[in-house]
């Protein structure tokens, strides 16, 4: 008798965190910025949400984690907007329409175009007939590459040697002549941008206004940006795009988790500032940045009930 009341004691006293939920955000390669910044948002949402224990996930980025959230594989994806609005519409990548929902956008990524300074390749128009990464394979880099070279009148399969590496790929291939240009679609300050600017010279190509038009006519997701100087060592200020990076979740999510989770992170954004400076840009007043794609109806709860209490003041 006096064994079962020890056993029975040490049972109420386990952890209540042996009956959490395992689930997992999908982010990117680990030498972007999706993966520090989902893994300082698991852990948000593990210390701050009951019986919920999040890890971050390695994955190719916004295709598969658009995909795998879809699937019921990970409770939350980060992704770029106009990966996500082709899953909504069905249109891209994606041969039908997905139940996908955002929490909230997160942070601009921008196109980097990368290319040695000993190459002399400084516009985009130089490209034909090169060798080009177009980023890893089902990444929101290698759709928004492929589809602004097509806006230019270049056909991928024809006119370049496409070959798909994630960002420390692409930079190494670069660094070590294996590739002429590269494609890394981050957020400003992207490690490995900056580790290899730091080693070679190289060169942001820029995405001239009549470009830009050209993309943003066919793509409304995304905006022009300009890149100050000085982001990258000795590189000037240049033009490019932009597009904003989301949290997608399936449509099927309780409103209650979608609600627990948008709370945890927005209420504890300081904790993940810390590790990732690009969510400084992870604001409230930013949260509906992509349009055509709904807010899941929990977050949309959350939001509602801030600006109330906002209003009772």
């Amino acid at each position: 008798m006096i064994h079962r009341i020890l056993a029975l004691a040490l049972l109420l006293m386990l952890p209540t965190a042996l009956h959490a939920e395992n689930y997992s955000i999908g982010t990117g390669g680990q030498s972007g910025i999706y993966y520090p910044l989902g893994g300082a948002l698991a852990k948000v949402w593990s210390e701050h949400i009951d019986d919920v224990n999040v890890k971050a996930e390695v994955t190719a980025a916004s295709v598969e984690n658009t995909i795998k959230v879809v699937r019921g594989d990970m409770i939350a994806g980060i992704a770029m907007g106009n990966v996500v609005l082709d899953a909504y519409k069905g249109e891209g990548k994606f041969k039908s329409a997905m139940p996908v929902n955002t929490l909230f956008a997160l942070y601009p990524n921008l196109v980097h175009a990368i290319s040695l300074k000993k190459s002399g390749i400084t516009s985009l128009n130089q490209l034909k007939g090169k060798r080009i990464s177009l980023g890893a394979p089902a990444s929101g880099t290698a759709v928004t590459s492929a589809a602004l070279l097509e806006s230019m009148g270049l056909d991928i399969k024809k006119d370049i040697d496409a070959v798909y590496l994630n960002y420390s790929e692409t930079t190494n291939a670069l660094a070590n002549g294996q590739i002429d240009a590269g494609f890394i679609v981050g957020g400003q300050g992207v490690g490995a941008v900056t580790q290899v600017a730091l080693t070679h010279d190289i060169n942001l190509i820029p995405i001239t206004d009549e470009q830009s038009a050209a993309f943003m006519a066919q793509y409304p997701a995304y905006s022009s940006y300009t890149i100050p100087e000085n982001v990258y060592n000795k590189v000037a200020a240049v033009p490019t795009l932009s597009v904003w990076n989301v949290l997608v979740v399936s449509a099927t999510m309780s409103d209650e988790m979608a609600f627990n989770l948008t709370k945890a992170a927005f209420e504890n954004m300081a904790e993940v500032r810390k590790v990732v400076k690009v969510a400084e840009a992870t604001t409230p007043e930013n949260a509906f940045h992509l349009k055509g794609v709904p807010l899941h109806p929990g977050a949309q709860q959350y939001f509602d009930s801030m600006a109330k209490g906002a209003s009772a003041k």
